[in-house]
């Protein structure tokens, strides 16, 4: 039996990268799984097809979580698929460089809808749908918040913000028994990454060259941690900022 047996799970941003990472092992460990997505809905169809292809609980639930009525309906269609929530992972996020002289207004909102917003409008809906025993938020912040990279402004303010979210819902909700922690990763192996012309470039090779345990992340090394944060192994944290950047500080 997993360690999360009969535990209910949201993941927003699961169609991909870390967040279906996050949600395949979260399945694998027993919870029933909510995979969201904004658009790739082949994506998060075909997470869910590996989960239950396992043996596993999930369903497939779009929704913008910087549209605070795509927010509702995602814990609405959880609540009627299982009745019940104990674990939210807020992945969902967006990210973009520029200097300074390239930021723009549609840059700034884009980021804070998604990474900030979003995650405040789940997290609300959330607190609502968690029962007397209580339940974990877990937040995908990022390393930026310590290491600041150049031409990262808005990026790394957004990830920030989520710092001090975190802190400060662990003191408001620690009452209802809901611990709220944060796992920064440094830079992963994802499709977005791939996208980007991050894999393989030099600008992989020179964050290699300071990361201590020499490699980039794999979302599997995310998701093992995010396993730990919604299991009753870390059930004496809250608050906690995990950085998972192979030591990078």
């Amino acid at each position: 039996m997993g360690k999360l047996q009969g535990k209910v799970a949201v993941v927003t941003g699961a169609s991909k990268g870390i967040g279906a990472a996050i949600a395949k092992s979260l399945a694998a460990e027993g919870a029933a799984v909510v995979v969201n997505y904004a658009s790739s809905k082949e994506g998060a169809n075909r997470v869910v097809s590996e989960i239950t292809g396992k043996g596993g609980k999930a369903i497939a639930v779009k929704g913008s979580v910087a549209n605070s009525k795509d927010v509702e309906q995602i814990f609405a269609e959880t609540k009627k698929a299982y009745g019940k929530l104990d674990i939210l992972v807020n992945n969902a996020g967006v990210y973009e460089f520029s200097p300074i002289e390239g930021i723009t207004e549609e840059q700034f909102h884009r980021h804070f809808d998604t990474n900030v917003l979003g995650l405040l409008l789940a997290t609300k809906e959330a607190v609502k749908n968690f029962n007397g025993d209580g339940g974990s938020i877990i937040n995908i912040g990022s390393v930026v918040s310590q290491i600041a990279p150049p031409e990262s402004s808005i990026y790394t303010a957004t990830k920030g913000a989520v710092d001090a979210i975190t802190h400060v819902l662990a003191k408001e909700l620690g009452p209802k028994k809901i611990r709220v922690n944060s796992i920064n990763p440094g830079m992963v192996e994802t499709e977005g990454t791939h996208t980007a012309g991050i894999i393989g470039s030099d600008f992989q090779k020179q964050h290699e060259a300071q990361v201590p345990l020499g490699r980039i992340g794999q979302p599997e090394d995310i998701a093992s941690v995010a396993v730990f944060l919604a299991s009753a192994d870390s059930g004496w944290l809250t608050g906690e900022l995990l950085l998972s950047s192979g030591g990078l500080r």
